[in-house]
């Protein structure tokens, strides 16, 4: 008889398991049992999945409040993307709510993929263990049992591969689950959703599931800000450390000792981090966000954020590649009418010729109101600025004066006497990538400069300090990071400042907000006060409402006195007529403010000057 029962429920000589043909006689209370579970995905994970815990082995799955959330969550939508901690069970409530959906789901397709084939058979391993303890009556018959994937007797099915371009190519999925999604090679991630998203989003069923811990800026990056900005329809899931019973402030410390602050922020407060001795502050990396383009090009090389506007001053600054499929060549425009600067536009290829390369420059060029343009020329940048020069004729295109024998550039309308020094576009060193670097710096964590573009932040998360400059880490690209650092050190240059009338000065601007955020470093230094003088007559400071102000917004604190009146203690005593407008009568100034310097009518100052240039500012 036990033979018998043997013969009918096992599975190739598992007795947890019933093959396919069995037929359960259901109880009244099993019938019931089963409608519960098939209703509520929270209570069967709660009543009838088995888990092993590190520390007590096989027990219940005893879900926290939000485990039960997020069951729900994946019961709700259709696609869901999660941000998690490692170790929070996230991985078993996937399993969880994938055997619910199998068991009360005829004829649906699963595929569980990972980083790795053998993570992805980890999960599917998990799935046939809790399988295995539900009570036959829940079970549907199994008519395939192995490690890389099942069969149900209802026609559902769970494959488990690798995520690769073609793992699940000709397949068909209700459900696709991406495990550890942060950590697939970004040029897979975008080869699998290209190839294979497409038979997902036929279907109004079908669902995808991605659930990560962070690992830099990537397409699980892209793809959860999208979610949190409401730009696609994932729904962003999120759980913090301390959700997780028994974590607290002794476990965190604990944990930072044992392992280290950087790898805590990433794998466990969840930071996009990047590398850790990037140019840009790490913090300023993590608040850029990137917004969708307005327009973009089919291949995805041209992103569009603003078309151009009517009197806008625009740079487009480029470097230039080979278009062999290594290096990209790359180009950003950007609005340069009014600080911030606006990144605008950007193009971004590793296929372009370089032949073809200028007539896009030039075209984009004239599209943005003639946009001045900077090519690098250090290769075969060269090439396309002679086309856009001799053959294109392009007006705007920036010239360099090279003004010694080590090669110092500054930029030239192209005219003068030596045109043998006049080169077309820059020639980068690494003189002209340190200040470019260093102004970049200043420009992005001084919120000066915006940046729109996921693959441009993306190359900053990793473009990082080398022996003299700053480079892409081995393995990535910075052709976009190193055309915003040759616009960067064009942003220095005092010719940028005085030949657009429409930039500002940016060095003016960060001074003059400085001084406004920290009043305690405007002092006044070198003046020595007795205790006697008050600012009456012969006073060292005019009162507050006696300040000018010059053009270009600094207090001015110079004025000319009224008779009988002293005037205020200069900055500097180089120039004791410094500040004083043009039509001032000098001389009758100078007799006010300095009486020793005059013996009647006759002037004294040329012989009493060198003994004062050395002394501390005080009242004469």
């Amino acid at each position: 008889m036990a033979q018998l029962a043997n013969q009918i429920t096992g599975y190739k000589g598992n007795q947890n398991l019933v093959k396919a043909g069995y037929i359960h006689p259901y109880t009244q209370w099993e019938q019931d049992e089963f409608e519960k579970c098939r209703d509520d995905v929270a209570y069967f994970a709660k009543t009838y999945i088995k888990i092993v815990n590190v520390d007590k082995g096989l027990m219940s799955f005893d879900l926290w409040p939000y485990q039960e959330d997020l069951l729900n969550t994946f019961s709700d939508n259709r696609f869901v993307i999660c941000k998690f901690p490692r170790q929070t069970g996230k991985t078993s409530c996937v399993v969880a709510w994938i055997l619910h959906y199998i068991l009360f789901n005829k004829n649906v397709n699963v595929a569980i993929l990972a980083n790795k084939g053998a993570t992805a058979r980890e999960i599917l391993g998990r799935l046939q263990l809790a399988y295995e303890w539900l009570p036959k009556w829940l079970q549907q018959g199994a008519t395939i049992w192995n490690k890389g994937n099942i069969e149900l007797a209802n026609g559902s099915k769970v494959l488990s591969a690798a995520t690769s371009s073609d793992a699940v190519r000709g397949y068909t999925f209700n459900l696709i689950f991406f495990d550890e999604f942060a950590f697939i090679p970004n040029n897979v991630a975008e080869q699998f959703f290209n190839s294979v998203y497409p038979t997902i989003s036929s279907g109004k069923k079908s669902r995808v599931f991605i659930v990560s811990t962070p690992n830099g800026m990537n397409k699980f990056y892209k793809m959860w800000m999208d979610a949190k900005s409401k730009e696609s329809d994932y729904t962003p899931v999120e759980v913090n450390w301390w959700d997780v019973p028994g974590r607290d402030e002794a476990w965190k410390q604990q944990t930072i000792r044992n392992t280290s602050k950087r790898q805590w922020n990433q794998e466990f407060e969840c930071s996009f981090l990047g590398s850790s001795n990037t140019l840009i502050d790490g913090d300023t990396l993590a608040r850029l966000v990137h917004k969708k383009p307005v327009e973009e090009s089919t291949d995805g090389c041209l992103a569009i954020w603003e078309r151009p506007h009517p009197n806008h001053t625009y740079a487009l600054v480029a470097d230039v590649a080979h278009g062999q499929g290594l290096d990209y060549s790359t180009f950003h425009v950007l609005d340069i009418t009014r600080v911030p600067y606006v990144q605008v536009a950007r193009y971004r290829s590793n296929v372009i010729s370089p032949l073809v390369f200028p007539s896009l420059i030039a075209r984009i060029g004239h599209e943005y109101n003639e946009a001045f343009v900077m090519v690098e020329v250090n290769d075969i940048g060269a090439q396309v600025t002679d086309i856009l020069h001799y053959e294109l004729a392009y007006e705007n295109l920036m010239k360099m004066t090279v003004k010694s024998r080590a090669g110092q550039q500054t930029i030239s309308g192209g005219y003068g006497q030596q045109q043998k020094r006049i080169q077309l576009g820059i020639k980068t060193s690494t003189g002209t990538k340190r200040l470019g670097a260093a102004n970049l710096k200043t420009l992005i964590e001084q919120n000066k400069l915006v940046i729109n573009d996921f693959e441009t932040i993306k190359e900053l998360t990793t473009f990082v300090a080398t022996l003299q400059s700053f480079a892409a880490e081995p393995g990535m690209h910075d052709d976009l990071a190193m055309a915003l650092l040759q616009f960067a050190w064009l942003a220095a240059q005092r010719y940028f400042r005085e030949a657009f009338e429409t930039s500002a000065d940016i060095r003016k601007i960060l001074e003059k907000e400085h001084l406004e955020n920290d009043s305690s470093e405007q002092l006044f230094f070198g003046i020595i006060d007795d205790g006697q003088t008050t600012n009456e007559g012969n006073g060292f400071f005019l009162e507050e409402d006696e300040y000018e102000m010059d053009a270009y917004g600094n207090e001015v604190f110079d004025k000319i006195p009224e008779k009988g009146q002293g005037v205020p203690i200069r900055k500097t005593r180089k120039d004791p007529r410094r500040g004083f407008p043009d039509n001032a009568d000098t001389t009758e100034v100078i007799q006010r403010s300095f009486p020793g310097w005059f013996e009647g009518d006759k002037y004294h100052g040329d012989k009493l000057w060198p003994d004062f240039r050395g002394k501390k500012s005080e009242k004469v």
